[in-house]
């Protein structure tokens, strides 16, 4: 993300990549050959795992999905800290941003993902939408402040120069501005009925994508933890705090080109996001 909230040049670098050099030395041995029964065997497994694995992630399609009053509470002994409940995305909406979270864990969780991604999205460097986002994910009582502060970061000349947007916050003539924000997991630091504190790791792609760009899009990893209150039946954020990493090791994939990342922007949409 590179969050909308506080960015600055510093936000946006690109990741690194390392590659692992196999030791030298004698030339591995190479395996025996497996029986052709021995190999249908492992296939036959493989395929079962898949097979279950897409089972469990439909809910059987039995129409069993455990209800929200059903799923465990994150953080039980039983469940693995990044385990998914399988209970549906909440279906209202604030300026087009998911709303009416539960008020519970799964529920600040939620509400702190589905936040992340407005936040460090595209839109924030629009005036008019930027307004409607915070006004949306914000709490009342900070909300006019957010907006003043985010309006300074966002008309700032400079940073605008830097990232390589024109005055007004919008790429130059045959580029495609990208700024999205990808969640991978979350987890509560703290909770009690009126308070959450929510921490989200993600990725974020940010650039601009096309010939001749002088900022090319790259990823980079953060994680925000973000304060929650319960406000008028919804959670919504009154604070944040931002850090890099944790960030995994590159893999050598070639990079694509400008016109194939131009066009997955527009091609890919987002999502809501459930815990």
């Amino acid at each position: 993300m590179s969050l909308g909230d506080d960015n600055d040049d510093d936000g946006f670098g690109g990741s690194g990549q390392t590659r692992t050099r196999l030791p030298e030395g004698d030339a591995p041995r190479r395996a025996p050959a497996r029986s052709s029964r021995s190999l249908i065997t492992v296939v036959g497994v493989v395929v079962l795992l898949l097979a279950a694995i897409a089972f469990a992630n439909t809910g059987g399609g039995n129409g069993d999905a455990p209800t929200r009053d059903q799923a465990k509470p994150p953080g039980t002994a039983s469940e693995a800290p990044t385990a998914a409940t399988g209970v549906p995305p909440v279906t209202g909406r604030t300026a087009n941003i998911p709303s009416g979270f539960a008020h519970d864990q799964q529920g600040a969780q939620s509400a702190a993902v589905n936040y992340a991604v407005p936040l460090g999205s595209a839109e924030m460097f629009t005036a008019s939408r930027r307004h409607e986002i915070v006004d949306a994910v914000y709490a009342p009582t900070v909300a006019a402040a957010r907006r003043g502060d985010l309006d300074r970061v966002y008309s700032d000349k400079g940073f605008l120069t830097r990232i390589g947007l024109k005055e007004d916050g919008t790429a130059p003539t045959g580029l495609t501005f990208i700024s999205r924000v990808i969640p991978v997991g979350s987890k509560i630091e703290s909770y009690s009925s009126d308070r959450a504190t929510v921490a989200v790791w993600y990725s974020s792609l940010f650039g601009l994508a096309g010939e001749g760009s002088q900022n090319p899009v790259s990823e980079s990893w953060y994680t925000t933890i973000y304060q929650l209150e319960w406000v008028s039946g919804d959670w919504k954020v009154t604070d944040f705090d931002q850090k890099d990493g944790p960030v995994p090791v590159g893999r050598d994939q070639a990079a694509s080109g400008a016109e194939e990342m131009a066009d997955a922007v527009h091609q890919f949409g987002g999502f809501t996001y459930a815990r």
